[in-house]
């Protein structure tokens, strides 16, 4: 004779315990999967009031950072030349950081991989690609990788941060003409004075120094006078795309105007700074570019750190002068007196 068939109130009523751990189970993963919903959301409010990328790279780091301690977060898309890191930590470590990511970036193979650097720091990258946006976005840890769940986090709000940059791109897009500089593609004077007070303001708060170099190219009106405007123009764009390859992405290069241009570099002192505007003599001087059989293009630099309390107006003069001292002793050379 066969047995009965148990019910569910059979099952209850016969091993009531079994039930309750069940049910337990099921509430602790409908809780887990509740705030997680509520963490997603929360990055939704987070990213809607925000336009520009960088804006948006920050955003998200301070969103993540309680849940994944990090120490950069770097967007890079190739498709639309469009690069931003956002890096936590300061001086040297700074440096090394954005080394390491800058060197990552450069390959934009594999999907969520694992590397180290030689001083301990762990990097993780995604590469978020759709038909209209491909990116790659790292997250750097000193002394771990990521652990799983970490990554099933970045895995969820990936889909958020995707739309949410496809938009910041699409924006940056419709206003670059206006603070871009037409002939060169570097920034211009407007987005000088959008970012150098904010820039000063940091600088005031950490007491991280901050240096400004002013250059100026040296013979170049004889480059338009013998050679004509379409030559000249040409050289301007050599020389900005030369200045654009040697500098750091967190530097702010921008063109004021004719054959004028000012870089500004946080976290960076007088020596430092000096080391980077050699580079860029030497870069100008590999160009070779003549105006006629004696007459070689140049550039003169002048540096100057910005001094605590300094008004923009007096650091700006003081950079000015500096420069014209580099032009007074012979051009083509770095003063920082």
């Amino acid at each position: 004779m066969s047995s009965p068939m148990l019910t569910s109130t059979d099952t209850f009523t016969s091993n009531p315990g079994v039930e309750i751990d069940q049910v337990m189970i099921e509430l602790e993963h409908f809780r887990r999967q509740s705030e997680r919903l509520d963490l997603i959301n929360k990055l939704h409010i987070r990213l809607a009031g925000v336009l520009d990328l960088a804006g948006m790279i920050e955003a998200f780091s301070v969103w993540l950072m309680p849940h994944v301690e990090h120490e950069l977060i770097g967007y890079n898309n190739t498709i639309r030349s469009k690069k931003h890191l956002f890096c936590s930590g300061h001086g040297p470590l700074r440096r090394s950081v954005i080394a390491f990511a800058e060197q990552l970036m450069a390959n934009q193979a594999c999907n969520v991989s694992c590397s180290v650097s030689e001083d301990g720091h762990y990097a993780h990258k995604w590469l978020m690609e759709t038909v209209d946006n491909a990116g790659l976005l790292l997250v750097l840890k000193g002394g771990r990788a990521l652990r799983s769940e970490e990554i099933d986090l970045i895995n969820e709000s990936l889909l958020v941060l995707s739309e949410s940059l496809r938009r910041a791109l699409e924006y940056e897009e419709l206003f670059e003409s206006a603070r871009r500089d037409a002939l060169t593609g570097l920034a211009n004077r407007r987005v000088f004075d959008e970012q150098i007070k904010s820039k000063i303001d940091s600088a005031r708060r950490s007491g991280r120094p901050l240096t400004m170099a002013s250059m100026d190219l040296d013979r170049f009106k004889q480059i338009n006078d013998n050679l004509g405007h379409q030559r000249g123009d040409q050289v301007l764009r050599q020389v900005a795309a030369v200045m654009a390859e040697a500098i750091r992405s967190t530097d702010l290069l921008v063109r004021i105007g004719g054959d004028e241009f000012l870089l500004v570099m946080d976290d960076t002192d007088q020596k430092s700074a000096r080391i980077l505007a050699e580079r860029l003599c030497l870069a100008i001087d590999e160009l070779d570019i003549w105006a006629d059989s004696e007459t070689r293009l140049g550039v003169s630099i002048g540096l100057a750190q910005w001094e605590e309390d300094e008004s923009l107006d007096v650091w700006m003069e003081r950079v000015d002068d500096i420069l014209y001292h580099a032009k007074d002793n012979g051009r083509s050379r770095v003063s920082l007196v």
